[in-house]
């Protein structure tokens, strides 16, 4: 019998929950936007967008008397404050776990520590958390940037993480970085919830036959969830909604995996998963 099985961790983390939740309780309101879109997933931002919740990409972008709602991903120290000489209202909307970051970022560099972030330095959550540090700040994110890195060691390096890079790959270029022989310290600031994420699907895929991977083109944390499933399942699908997924190209597959990025909404995944389950028992049958 064909098997399909759905990552009980599949979906909204806490942080995007909450930030989703923030910006919809504002809906219906006059002159809200959000700094940047709320979360990487562009059938939210596009839902939000007809209810009249705009959004911006820049401080100047915000007429007065305005609500301004800061997307989870953050901001830098200098883009709050521009916000906050705008507008009406600022809402905080980021993560706790990232404002964790920028706590910790803030007040090491602010002892002289060198700042190394593992992470995409063009990612948002990156980009925000280097506002943070009055300090030397290195962003390293592959192999090659953590060999040539280059700091004073006479002075502290303080490594911390964007909450949803692979760990695994964190602890490996935290590796080359330690063989240098700075005096480092470690803050693992990658979520307990992406860790389980990425967990989970690896575990999954590597039962499946084929897996699907669902959520936003632009979502650094499902593009990730997507390479360690690759490498576990050569079948593996990254799709956005229900649209993307061909179900033909699963063919036979005896078992079918579907996990989904943290900025996904539920609808869309009970809509594959309802999909992907009536086409096998269409075929064969199912569990």
């Amino acid at each position: 019998m064909r098997e399909v099985i759905l990552a009980k961790s599949a979906g909204f983390c806490f942080g995007v929950q909450r930030a989703v939740d923030t910006v919809y309780s504002k809906c219906g309101c006059e002159n809200v936007y959000t700094y940047g879109p709320i979360i990487h997933n562009e059938e939210v931002v596009k839902d939000l967008e007809q209810k009249g919740v705009h959004v911006i990409n820049n401080a100047d972008e915000l007429p007065e008397s305005s609500t301004v709602i800061i997307r989870s991903h953050g901001v830098s120290r200098k883009v709050y404050d521009e916000l906050a000489d705008r507008s009406s209202e600022v809402i905080d909307a980021t993560c706790p776990f990232v404002l964790k970051i920028h706590k910790i970022v803030r007040e090491e560099s602010s002892k002289g520590s060198q700042i190394v972030i593992i992470g995409n330095e063009k990612h948002p959550e990156v980009e925000g958390i280097t506002g943070w540090s009055i300090s030397d700040t290195y962003v390293v994110d592959t192999k090659e940037k953590a060999e040539n890195l280059s700091l004073d060691k006479n002075r502290t390096v303080c490594i911390v993480s964007q909450t949803t890079f692979n760990y695994n790959k964190f602890k490996e270029l935290v590796e080359i970085i330690s063989e240098k022989g700075y005096n480092i310290i470690i803050r693992n600031t990658i979520c307990n919830a992406t860790e389980e994420r990425q967990t989970e699907a690896r575990e999954i895929a590597k039962r499946a036959d084929a897996m699907i991977v669902i959520g936003g083109s632009s979502s650094s944390n499902t593009r990730k969830l997507y390479e360690i499933c690759k490498k576990e399942c050569d079948d593996t699908f990254y799709i956005q909604t229900m649209n993307d997924l061909d179900l033909k190209s699963l063919g036979r597959a005896e078992c079918i995996g579907i996990t989904a990025g943290a900025s996904t909404p539920n609808n869309i995944i009970e809509e594959v998963y309802t999909n992907v389950r009536e086409f096998c028992r269409d075929v064969r049958g199912i569990n």
